[in-house]
């Protein structure tokens, strides 16, 4: 009986003892001794051999350092059964691997074995559901262990040192947890072995007891005073364990503190990244805001370089151009340079005919600087679409028109010249080529468009056909009849003499864009003896060239 006490005694020790034993393990376990107790003040005690237990047991439930002395509590009648305590009830099932208990005839020392059975069970109940905790909770630890690892992977990479020392303390901290679980453990075979040992040891001592009750009886008080004195014992081991817990409990305490630094530690750095972090941000938004200041400074430069590309002034549109000689032209202008062929029409009289649909009204001007004459199909197109144009066409010669350029000047209604630009008239000469019946052929229609081109310039001067050709010759001996701007006034050729020309239709740069053009010149060539020379295109059937060309520059 001794030993059985002890036994339970020691499995109630290995529990409280346990770092790991939570504040509703030790409440379970005093509530187990306050039944127990209370079961064995009900059991009738003869001669009171088990009071100094029953003491010891409820010293034990209030813990290390209450008070030894209990109240003694009124015996019960010897037939009440055992399970008034609490503890043998129908539903109580016993821990697997433990013999059945024997159930004597109801005495004292029976009702003391089996009230230890009962701890026993009880303990090894306990320590069950214990060992249960301590797995969830482990695997609780363990989760929550890898949740931490798994945040901790996510940091910055110059926290990775620092996460992985913190790992490595984790990882021996769940070594350590492990061994002391592998410990707790085999102290709970330990345990259960010394139960089954006592259960056996306590069939033996019941059938002794069977056969000698004073015996027995009196071994039960000695029994007592050993169990008060291991009782005793007991206290002063508990009272060793609650100190040796309370220094764990500050190891542990000091742990979860270092815990807490390091995490603060942590966060401190993760706030130091984002303050960092949020100061990129403040200086790329100050870099963009200056980029976007020098974007429009360059915008604006280049506004005030477009605006310099421009004079950003209208050109001046007067129903009557020249006054007191001066001659104000618009952007309606076309120009008139270098010798007329094809395509030359199309470009003059496409332009004649924009401007009209414009406005009808407001002046049109066709600009020779220079020009020797050409096709007299391509002229005569563009005399037509003057005399035809809705607009007054105004033709200005500002140094040298001759040929098919001298009669366009001079069939227009309004024509200009400078003082010094030359206005040049001559019979019309051509390129002919075949057989002497060919050669008469085009000769004739020669003459026929010298009639039809010579005839109205002419009657323009006032004079016969003949008359103006004599004319030719009396000014030339071959027959190219010159005159400057300011005598050519007098022959009709020109309207006016312009000393002031005004271009208002040149509102952009000429050095950023391209120049208005008119065709496109023909490539000048060199022949064998060096002279330079142009090759004019061929002509359309029919179509002549009324060109100056006294050196042949034009082949």
């Amino acid at each position: 009986m001794k030993t059985l006490k002890f036994a339970a005694l020691c499995s109630l020790l290995a529990a409280l003892l346990s770092p790991k034993a939570s504040a509703q393990v030790r409440a379970d376990w005093a509530q187990a001794l306050q039944e127990a107790q209370s079961a064995e003040a009900a059991e009738p005690m003869p001669g009171h051999a088990d009071e100094a237990p029953s003491s010891a047991s409820a010293q034990l439930a209030k813990g290390p350092g209450a008070p030894s002395s209990a109240p003694k509590a009124s015996p019960a009648p010897a037939s009440q059964p055992p399970s008034s305590s609490g503890l043998l009830t129908p539903n109580f099932q016993a821990p697997s691997g433990l013999p059945p208990m024997p159930c004597p005839a109801s005495s004292a020392e029976q009702q003391e074995l089996m009230k230890i059975s009962a701890e026993n069970q009880i303990a090894d109940q306990k320590l069950k559901r214990k060992l249960q905790k301590l797995i969830e909770d482990k695997e609780e630890l363990r989760a929550q262990y890898e949740l931490i690892q798994q945040k901790q992977r996510n940091l910055a990479a110059e926290l990775e040192g620092a996460l992985n020392k913190a790992g490595m303390e984790n990882r021996l901290e769940e070594e350590r947890r492990k061994a002391e679980n592998a410990k707790m453990e085999a102290e709970i075979q330990k345990l259960s072995t010394q139960n089954r040992l006592a259960e056996e040891r306590a069939k033996a001592e019941i059938a002794k007891l069977n056969e000698d009750i004073q015996k027995a009886g009196a071994e039960n008080k000695l029994s007592a005073e050993l169990g008060k004195k291991a009782l005793d014992e007991l206290s002063r081991l508990l009272e060793k364990a609650r100190i040796e817990n309370d220094v764990k409990n500050e190891q542990l305490r000091e742990l979860q503190i270092a815990n807490d630094k390091e995490k603060r530690a942590i966060d401190m750095e993760l706030k130091r990244i984002e303050l960092e972090e949020k100061r990129l941000q403040f200086d790329k938004l100050v870099m963009d805001s200056r980029m976007s200041k020098l974007k429009s400074d360059l915008d604006l430069r280049d506004k005030k370089d477009e605006w310099k590309k421009e004079a950003n002034t209208e050109p001046a549109y007067l129903d009557k151009p020249f006054k007191d000689g001066r001659l104000v032209i618009s952007d309606r202008r076309i120009s008139l340079n270098g010798p007329i062929w094809t395509g030359v029409a199309d470009y003059v009289t496409e332009r004649i005919h924009y401007f009209n649909n414009i406005s009808s009204t407001q002046p049109i001007f066709i600009v020779i600087d220079r020009s020797p004459g050409g096709s007299v199909m391509e002229g005569y197109r563009i005399v037509k679409a003057m005399q035809a144009s809705k607009a007054k066409v105004h033709v200005v010669v500002k140094s040298f028109a001759a040929s098919m350029a001298a009669v366009i000047a001079t069939m227009a209604d309004q024509s200009y010249a400078y003082p010094n630009a030359i206005i040049l008239h001559h019979q019309m000469s051509t390129f002919n080529w075949g057989n002497m019946t060919q050669l008469k052929e085009q000769l004739e229609l020669a003459k026929e468009w010298e009639r039809r081109l010579h005839v109205p310039v002419a009657q323009k001067m006032g004079v016969s056909i003949e008359e103006f050709r004599k004319k030719m010759y009396e000014k030339s001996s071959d027959g190219d009849w010159q005159e400057f701007g300011d005598k050519a006034v007098s022959y009709k050729w020109v309207g006016s003499v312009v000393h002031e020309i005004e271009e208002t239709g040149f509102t952009k740069n000429p050095d950023v864009f391209e120049k208005r053009k008119g065709p496109s010149f023909l490539d000048e060539k060199t022949d064998e003896k060096g002279q330079r020379f142009v090759t004019l295109p061929r002509l359309e059937p029919f179509d002549f060239y009324f060109i100056y060309n006294p050196d042949r520059y034009y082949r």
